[in-house]
């Protein structure tokens, strides 16, 4: 059983159905037992950083997630809040990675949006995928390169487009509107 942690994010069906296609079995929650017990956790976000964590140290997510033991999938704001600190709305995430989230400077498009090549992946998220494939980004802040960096794109500038760190992955793409290549990056989530 995959959580899928519920905080008004704005994919969690989207990633729900994805895991649907994959024939997972899947619970939308924010109750920490249902979390805690499940085999596989999936932090996914679209949304606003600010008020995200406000609601998430509202039901005390904000520390749950962070000691979870099991494997932890965060997607695009979910990895963004498992960082240090970021400039969107000057609010400090949950540090899992020590890792500053940045505004894209408005040198081009902003938000990065769309089809982008991912490179250098290092994670076994990538297991059975060639190098250097498109996968959909939708953001506007970016993760600054790191040590926890297992994979990178490049738009404006150099960023993570992947972190690890012990059991916990994070993607900045989405995996769940990324055809045969999210479908696998799930496919392989799951196989942890």
């Amino acid at each position: 059983m995959i959580a899928i942690i519920k905080y008004n994010g704005g994919n969690v069906s989207s990633v729900q159905n994805a895991l649907n296609r994959l024939k997972v079995d899947s619970v939308i929650t924010d109750d920490p037992e249902q979390i805690i017990k499940a085999d596989k956790v999936i932090f996914p976000g679209v949304g606003e950083a600010s008020s995200t964590m406000k609601l998430l140290k509202e039901k005390g997510l904000d520390v749950l997630i962070p000691n979870l033991k099991q494997p932890v999938l965060g997607i695009c704001l979910g990895m963004q809040l498992m960082c240090g600190d970021n400039e969107e709305g000057d609010i400090r995430g949950m540090g899992i990675f020590n890792v500053k989230v940045k505004r894209f400077p408005p040198t081009d498009l902003v938000p990065h949006m769309g089809w982008n090549t991912v490179s250098d992946q290092e994670s076994s998220l990538f297991s059975g995928i060639e190098k250097n494939n498109d996968v959909y980004f939708v953001h506007s802040f970016y993760c600054e390169l790191s040590d926890f960096t297992t994979s990178m794109c490049d738009y404006i500038l150099p960023f993570s487009s992947s972190l690890q760190k012990d059991n916990f992955y994070a993607v900045q793409f989405h995996p769940e509107k990324s055809g045969g290549i999210g479908s696998q990056i799930l496919t392989n989530f799951i196989k942890l």
